[in-house]
């Protein structure tokens, strides 16, 4: 039942993720301050409602960081992803449905492309595949990195690490939107494409959301693997006769 509950709060918080942060980009065209902020503000929403049940990784980069952080296991990892691309998906579906309802025409579609893009898949060259796949493992290792220090126990950012991960993500946005429109979290990148494709036809943004799960992935086993080496969790001692003798 705890863990059916983290898997709802998940897949609510990458809901709300999807439905106002992508919404924001579709409705300004991807305004660089605009969609940079509204995703920021949403990571800290997120973390102070639903973080209290299931730590708001609203992210399966993040629940990878997590999983070879040892702060989770196997079992709550696939359920974690399982709801996160669930929450995504319903909420690419609903405001991009709203949107079609009222014939609102949105300014974009929130999607994520690889460099060069430009509506013309075959014209993108081997560098813009390349150099996406390199610009999101490089924001999406700096993204992860940050929560996994923050939100250990002698951070000393203590209820403040809700604001950090929000800004940070911020910070990420404002200097990957102008290269890949900033993905850094798959589940995110999969609910625009499905939903691109549902309204509009457009099966481009699924041709390349290969990139938006490979990087972002790849980013947050190398932000974990880089905290593990470069920092060492503290040890709580646990009584005699109890599995182990310590734990992280």
């Amino acid at each position: 039942m705890d863990l059916l509950k983290k898997g709802i709060a998940e897949a609510i918080g990458t809901f709300v993720l999807v439905f106002f942060a992508c919404g924001v980009a579709a409705w300004t065209g991807g305004s660089v301050v605009a969609t940079a902020l509204a995703f920021g503000l949403v990571i800290v929403a997120m973390a102070y409602s639903v973080g209290r049940i299931s730590g708001c990784h609203i992210n399966p980069a993040v629940s990878l960081g997590c999983l070879i952080a040892k702060r989770m296991t196997v079992k709550e990892f696939l359920v974690y992803v399982c709801a996160q691309i669930l929450g995504g998906f319903v909420g690419g579906v609903a405001i991009f449905g709203i949107a079609k309802m009222g014939n609102v025409r949105l300014l974009g579609n929130a999607c994520n492309n690889a460099l060069g893009y430009s509506g013309n898949l075959s014209k993108i060259t081997a560098g813009g595949y390349i150099g996406a796949l390199l610009v999101e493992i490089i924001l999406t290792l700096v993204f992860v990195y940050v929560i996994l220090n923050v939100t250990t126990e002698n951070s000393g950012a203590g209820k403040k690490a809700g604001l950090i991960i929000g800004f940070t993500l911020t910070l990420v946005h404002l200097l990957g939107i102008g290269f890949t429109g900033t993905s850094v979290n798959p589940a995110r990148s999969i609910a625009t494409a499905v939903a691109d494709a549902i309204y509009n036809g457009n099966t481009d943004a699924l041709a390349q959301v290969w990139i938006f799960i490979v990087a972002p992935l790849a980013g947050a086993a190398l932000a974990a693997l880089l905290f593990k080496v470069l920092h060492k969790e503290k040890k709580v001692q646990v009584p005699a006769g109890d599995a182990g003798s310590e734990k992280e």
